[in-house]
Formats: C-alpha cells, sequence, structure tokens
C-alpha cells in the first residue's frame, strides 16, 4: 500500500497522527471551559434570586407597615366614634 491517504506511510510505527492529541486537548479544554460557564451561571443566578428576595422582603415590610399604620387610623376612629355614640 502505498499510503493511508494523508501522505503518511501506513508501516511506519513512528509516525502519528499529529492532529489526535490536539483533539484531546482541545475537546478537555471545551469541557473544562463549559463546566466553568455552568458554575458561575448557577453562582450568578443565587446571587441575583437573593437580591430579588431581599428586594422583595423590604417592599413587603414597607407594605405591612403603612397597613399597620392604617388599621391603628381605623381602631382609633372607631373609637372616637364609639366614644361620640356612647355621649349621647
Amino acid at each position: 500500500m502505498v499510503g493511508n491517504g494523508r501522505g503518511l506511510p501506513d508501516d511506519d510505527p513512528e509516525v502519528h497522527d499529529a492532529s489526535e492529541p490536539a483533539d484531546e486537548r482541545g475537546s478537555g479544554l471545551i469541557f473544562f471551559l463549559i463546566a466553568i460557564a455552568l458554575i458561575l451561571a448557577i453562582g450568578f443566578f443565587y446571587l441575583t434570586k437573593d437580591r430579588e428576595n431581599e428586594q422583595g422582603r423590604t417592599v413587603t415590610e414597607a407594605a405591612e407597615s403603612a397597613d399597620n399604620a392604617v388599621r391603628l387610623v381605623g381602631n382609633a376612629a372607631d373609637n372616637a366614634a364609639r366614644q361620640l355614640v356612647n355621649r349621647n
């Protein structure tokens, strides 16, 4: 046989295809980069989720504070109305 189609003799054990080790290293590097990207994406998701929860808690506390103030005013108005009714 004359060659393997790449210009390399078939029966020479010293000659290796130079692209094989590079392909293996490239595949490992791509896998590593994808793994790092996934870890960073998951970390970013959890960091922003906590921030959204914190903002939500702040808004909820403000709404509860306003609700408590309205209840106090309503109770005061109710007490004032009862005192007026009891005087008559």
